[in-house]
């Protein structure tokens, strides 16, 4: 089975535009992005760059984030100096896919993908399928593409319906919404069971497809027909296994990849998703516990090949908030020394502590935490490797260490190989405390050799007869979080 395991680097558009303002005396558009980030981006090691928030947004939805009492208690907490030209809308409130006049209209993204090619490099955008921002034309020009609301409904929710003029006439919509949640107020609600809203998003699609290489799709299972039927009542044809082919047909090569939640993750992969979110996983090592970590391994690799890996994201909390740095550490090392696409956001690298909200077009200046920079600089060293692209991966076993010693349940192990002289071991005690155990090691010809393990995010070298390994498996002794990443080699 040949195995592919991309990079991925989500950039805050608006943000960095905004910070390269300050030093030009001008606006920043997307042409005054140096080609020394992007020689770096490539150096790096990335595959795909997710330029976020390039769409055409309006100024309803601009008012409405400024407006709204609730975004403005995020909006402060991040920039205590908060001004009104802080606040651009939301680049979900999406009025139309073309790339935005701030940021240097079409011509301007189309140069940029031609200098991210120069350089290897895939672009992807957004695509918002379940809803967009009240200043689409389709307000006007097709409100029976949208989800109505009535008096009534507006009276009894209205965190879930708004009132908005469409042509000569005011009348009611939904937000666009999550079931579990309340509508989100600069949005309206697109409505799947008119066929021509799915006819209509596919030459979207196509527009879209016609200006990057792959796309991120927004809350992608709230297509599904089921979800779609249990938040409105209607029904729906799928658009998903129709949509993806017609893309393909003309764009063979583009790439989908969803947002995803629910345990719907398999489900959209069998709707034609290359990759999906792999929110499960985030969530358990937040959590802490080493073995809810160790068994989400125990899948297919038909499933996990398809998984998008990531700490953070722009809808995350900051990872060196959410984790301590020894658990933060460990947590990066079995997040993206495991099979799936690995999704790096901006700021992940420098340790930044705050949140930047999709509405906001400045982030707050923050100091980098240098040993934070170091360690992301190791492992993206580690990640150019060809055995983590391209290599074969397994779950490996732990067993005790002696008698009694349950420490062991404390350990991820994983061994990749490629090739017949490739080989790391990758073991890490997911843990707050000190723990022991024996790995089973699965590389062929151990007995008969001297086997080195050398550490390639640390100092540990180890030397031990292939016979031992072979029956017992290595021995290690583990501080808290601790992780070693050997480079195994016989002599």
């Amino acid at each position: 089975m040949n195995h592919i395991y991309p990079s991925l680097y989500q950039v805050n558009t608006r943000t960095w535009l905004t910070q390269l303002s300050a030093g030009l005396g001008t606006r920043a558009r997307l042409d005054d992005i140096p080609d020394e980030a992007l020689d770096e981006f490539a150096a790096m090691g990335f595959d795909w760059i997710w330029f976020l928030s390039v769409w055409q947004t309006g100024e309803i939805g601009k008012r409405i984030s400024r407006e709204h009492p609730d975004f403005q208690t995020e909006f402060k907490e991040t920039l205590p100096d908060l001004s009104m030209d802080d606040i651009g809308g939301s680049g979900f409130a999406i009025a139309g896919y073309q790339v935005h006049e701030d940021l240097g209209g079409p011509e301007s993204l189309a140069r940029l993908r031609s200098r991210l090619k120069q350089r290897g490099l895939k672009l992807m955008l957004d695509f918002v399928p379940n809803h967009m921002g009240p200043d689409h034309p389709w307000v006007q020009e097709h409100p029976d593409y949208l989800i109505p609301g009535t008096e009534d409904l507006l009276k009894a929710q209205p965190q879930n319906y708004t009132r908005l003029r469409s042509g000569e006439k005011e009348s009611i919509f939904a937000f666009g919404r999550d079931p579990y949640f309340f509508g989100w107020p600069d949005t309206v609600q697109l409505d799947f069971s008119n066929p021509e809203v799915g006819k209509a998003m596919l030459a979207e699609l196509i527009n879209i497809a016609n200006q990057c290489d792959g796309v991120r799709c927004d809350m992608a299972m709230l297509l599904l027909p089921e979800v779609f039927k249990g938040t409105w009542g209607r029904d729906m044809q799928p658009f998903w296994p129709v949509a993806i082919p017609a893309v393909h047909e003309q764009f063979p090569a583009f790439l989908f990849m969803a947002e995803v939640y629910w345990e719907m993750e398999w489900a959209l992969q069998q709707e034609g998703f290359d990759y999906t979110y792999d929110k499960r996983l985030y969530d358990r090592l937040l959590e802490g516990e080493a073995t809810p970590v160790r068994e989400h391994f125990y899948a297919g690799l038909n499933y996990q090949d398809k998984l998008v890996r990531f700490l953070e994201n722009h809808d995350e909390k900051r990872v060196a908030t959410a984790f301590e740095e020894p658990k933060h550490k460990a947590a990066a090392v079995l997040t993206f020394l495991s099979p799936g696409l690995r999704l790096f956001y901006q700021g992940q690298f420098e340790g930044r502590r705050k949140k930047v909200s999709p509405h906001l077009v400045r982030g707050p200046q923050e100091e980098p935490d240098l040993g934070i920079k170091n360690f992301y600089d190791q492992l993206l060293d580690l990640l150019k490797k060809p055995i983590f692209k391209t290599g074969n991966w397994q779950l490996l076993d732990t067993v005790s260490a002696w008698y009694g010693n349950e420490s062991f349940n404390a350990f991820v192990a994983f061994g990749w190989e490629s090739g017949a002289n490739d080989r790391v071991l990758v073991v890490v005690n997911f843990a707050s405390h000190a723990s022991q155990c024996f790995v089973r090691l699965p590389f062929s010809a151990l007995p008969g050799n001297s086997v080195v393990f050398k550490d390639l995010l640390g100092a540990a070298s180890y030397e031990r007869q292939g016979e031992g390994l072979a029956v017992t498996g290595l021995f290690l002794d583990m501080e808290a979080w601790g992780y070693h990443v050997f480079e195994v080699s016989y002599k």
